[in-house]
């Protein structure tokens, strides 16, 4: 059997041992997403009963984060499926979301390492806080890169960082090490998926294009955009922020986002991360999350 698919399994035995017929229906057409996380862990501990058992916390946290999104953003689509909060209502997608943390901290008070438990529960912690920011910064446009980046550290590349670190701790590695490249693994995950939601056909992106920017998030292409554009530009962009666009609205905005090089300043960014976390590993033999981390800066989707 695939590890990935001894990893969905676990997290179904997980559920089942719940007795919820209603959470039970909840997920059934549950996809999984891309695993990062645990391709991650995998690919720096191995395989085995401890490293399946963590992935399947991981990507039940991560699950669970990805239910109170949806809600957040009001968000109908997940992969291309009606998102959880689409089908059963916010009010059920926020508890499944809290069923889903509650049974990963739950087998996460069981493993064996307790550095471990404690290196993935503050970055749930530091994931929450991330959250709280990134729905502060949507109640205007920020056009701070530093700001935003500190967001997305915590928001996404903190569980990877966390994800990284434990599994380096299992494999005796240097978890530092590995921890830094998960760290930078995060960030340039995060600015190219804000990338992706500009460049990418709906139908590729299992979401809206420009969702990111009509829900009021100014992510960095936008930031840089911004920067770039004289007053009027300026106030045109900021009088399109978090609302629904008119085709010519955004035109103008993706138009505007390429031939600015926003878009092309943001990959750069992201390049250079991603460079930074192959050189924190480079002594490690890990020619596997080179190859992740290139495949991740390179995709589509």
């Amino acid at each position: 059997m695939e590890a990935l698919d001894q990893i969905s399994n676990k997290i179904m035995c997980f559920l089942k041992e719940l007795n919820s017929p209603y959470v039970l229906e909840m997920i059934q057409n549950l996809q999984s997403g891309k695993m990062l996380r645990s391709k991650l862990a995998l690919n720096i501990a191995g395989i085995s009963e401890d490293s399946i058992l963590l992935c399947a916390i991981i990507e039940m946290i991560q699950s669970a984060s990805l239910f109170h999104d949806d809600v957040i953003d009001n968000a109908k689509i997940r992969r291309n499926k009606p998102s959880i909060n689409a089908t059963f209502g916010d009010k059920h997608a926020i508890m499944l979301g809290d069923v889903f943390y509650s049974k990963a901290f739950f087998e996460l008070s069981k493993f064996g390492n307790s550095e471990i438990a404690q290196i993935i529960s503050n970055s749930v912690v530091q994931l929450s806080i991330g959250e709280i920011l990134d729905v502060k910064m949507s109640d205007e446009f920020n056009s701070n890169e530093s700001r935003y980046l500190d967001m997305i550290e915590l928001k996404t590349a903190s569980l990877i960082e966390a994800t990284a670190k434990s599994a380096a701790i299992l494999a005796n590695k240097d978890s530092e090490s590995f921890g830094l490249y998960g760290r930078n693994l995060g960030l340039a995950f995060q600015i190219i998926d804000d990338i992706l939601d500009i460049t990418q056909t709906s139908s590729t992106l299992g979401k809206p294009s420009l969702s990111d920017f009509k829900e009021g998030k100014s992510t960095l292409p936008y930031i840089y955009l911004y920067h770039h554009l004289d007053k009027g530009g300026k106030d045109r962009l900021l009088e399109c922020f978090g609302r629904k666009l008119s085709d010519d609205e955004q035109s103008w905005i993706v138009e505007n986002l390429h031939s600015s090089g926003a878009i092309k300043k943001s990959h750069t960014l992201a390049q250079k991360l991603a460079q930074d976390g192959i050189e924190a590993i480079i002594n490690q033999s890990c020619d596997k999350l080179i190859e992740i981390m290139e495949n991740m800066i390179c995709r589509d989707f």
